[in-house]
């Protein structure tokens, strides 16, 4: 009976009963990274992509910079941004190809405490719904940084919005509640957490 009383407990749990997303944030501070050689902020049609569907989710962007195709300047970059107090989430664009330049994941799961599987998975099977078999060619991926969610997104226009509107912006407040409560009850929301994003998200 015991058992089937927890089985239950972690059912609610998983599907949101019991008051899993009261922790979830509302408004979310941005740090928006766009990775090119090529491209300023004046001509960065993807971060501005970014940008437009974070403030129209009701999100703030609070910092926006532009590093070269570089490793360690990437990296560097993404430590700046998730030291800073003022950015809950980063989202990176660029970089997640198959060229010797393109080196954001690389960059980006060197910092990683946890990755998110799921994302770059879906991110994944939805380009090959759209363009065919090359959209299993992107390298996009997440992960959490000190608690703090980072998604990396590839260099286009059309694969910056779409990742964002349809992939970040919907979990995002739910990743940061989630990671800012491991400090008080690590155990307890690792635990449920890896469950529930394994089974819904």
């Amino acid at each position: 009976m015991a058992d089937d009383d927890q089985h239950h407990e972690h059912h609610d749990h998983e599907t949101g009963h019991d008051g899993h997303h009261a922790d979830d944030r509302t408004s979310v501070l941005f740090g928006i990274l766009t990775v090119s050689s090529s491209r300023t902020l004046d001509n960065d049609a993807s971060g501005d992509a970014i940008v437009d569907s974070v403030e129209a989710a009701d999100h703030t962007v609070a910092s926006r910079d532009l590093v070269a195709d570089d490793e360690r300047a990437i990296r560097d970059r993404l430590t700046e941004l998730l030291g800073d107090e003022a950015v809950d989430a980063v989202v990176t664009t660029g970089g997640t190809g198959l060229t010797p330049d393109d080196v954001t994941p690389e960059a980006a799961s060197e910092l990683f405490d946890r990755e998110i599987p799921g994302f770059g998975e879906q991110f994944r099977a939805q380009s090959v719904e759209d363009v065919g078999p090359h959209g299993m060619l992107t390298r996009a991926t997440a992960g959490i940084v000190d608690g703090k969610p980072v998604f990396c997104l590839p260099g286009s226009e059309q694969a910056a919005d779409f990742g964002t509107t349809e992939l970040v912006v919907p979990v995002v407040g739910h990743v940061v509640g989630l990671a800012g409560t491991e400090g008080d009850n690590h155990d307890d929301h690792s635990e449920h957490g890896g469950h529930e994003h394994g089974g819904h998200e």
